[in-house]
């Protein structure tokens, strides 16, 4: 398994209006806050950081799950979500850079993994008494913190193991049923 380059701890206050704060090596990092609708559903997400640009995620109109963009403070596209499939639990991320997919990691446990198809696996989100998220290879803190927003709202889904995924680098990456 590679060693994390960078590691962020995840402390979760509340259950229907959740505040998730982050802190890194250098300690607290910012707080995310996380809104419902009258009907339950979470509309929005919203990145207050102690130094920088604040961050929000919306829900894109649409009746399929995951499917939110972040945005920055000033207004500027970083990335949106989709998962293809009501049961499917494979999320597709495009930041306009590169596509990545968030799967369940390969264990029992609350967590999902990010992939890049060309580069592999590039970070990891542990939910749970002890959530952390590990980051593997160079990568905005911004699509970091899109798949610790995207992962907690699907943290019971990752219980039950996802595919292993076997990193060989090329523009093809096999899976293996688990």
């Amino acid at each position: 398994m590679p060693v994390p380059t960078t590691t962020y701890q995840v402390h979760t206050k509340g259950l229907w209006n959740p505040v998730i704060h982050i802190s890194g090596p250098e300690g607290d990092v910012g707080v995310m806050k996380l809104s419902r609708n009258r009907l339950g559903m979470v509309v929005r997400g919203a990145y207050t950081p102690l130094k920088g640009e604040k961050l929000e995620i919306r829900r894109d109109p649409g009746i399929l799950r995951s499917q939110f963009s972040l945005w920055s403070e000033g207004r500027e596209w970083l990335g949106a979500s989709l998962r293809w499939s009501f049961i499917g639990r494979e999320v597709d991320l495009s930041t306009g850079t590169r596509p990545m997919r968030l799967i369940p990691l390969p264990g029992f446990g609350s967590g999902w993994a990010l992939h890049a198809p060309k580069t592999g696996q590039m970070a990891q989100v542990h939910l749970g008494r002890e959530g952390r998220v590990e980051v593997f290879r160079r990568m905005d803190f911004e699509v970091v913190l899109f798949a610790l927003f995207l992962g907690y709202l699907s943290r019971v889904e990752s219980w039950w193991p996802g595919p292993i995924i076997e990193d060989i680098h090329d523009t093809q990456t096999r899976t293996k049923t688990a």
